[in-house]
């Protein structure tokens, strides 16, 4: 099992981080985002019931926001977090690693009671 790379970059109010984001995950989100090549894009991050433990991570791009996102900045990188999907993974970290053996982004959730073996799906 990898651990998340050091340092991330976490968004907080008080002293628990809601969400935070390593540095290698950021300039690979930020790599996507030039291949977009869209003016005021996003970074989307929620949760999506379904998947074998209950709830799946979601993430994307968006060029626009909503009355209920959180906004967050990492690093130039714009996120939004709907404010329900906010409550399933705040402490969560967003990790990148690349490779040949099945690199890729991984959500490292505290709260999460549960997960299946690939990682996209929890529970709480």
């Amino acid at each position: 099992m990898s651990t998340p790379n050091p340092t991330p970059q976490a968004a907080s109010t008080g002293t628990e981080p809601l969400l935070a984001i390593t540095p290698p995950a950021v300039k690979e989100i930020k790599r996507l985002i030039a291949e977009e090549g869209e003016e005021g894009i996003y970074l989307r991050l929620g949760v999506e019931a379904g998947g074998c433990s209950g709830l799946s991570y979601a993430m994307g791009f968006d060029t626009k926001k909503t009355d209920s996102d959180r906004v967050f900045d990492f690093d130039g990188v714009q996120t939004l977090v709907d404010a329900k999907a906010l409550l399933y993974m705040a402490g969560t970290t967003l990790d990148y690693s690349g490779g040949m053996m099945g690199g890729g982004f991984k959500f490292i959730n505290p709260k999460a009671q549960r997960s299946c073996g690939c990682g996209s799906s929890f529970s709480v």
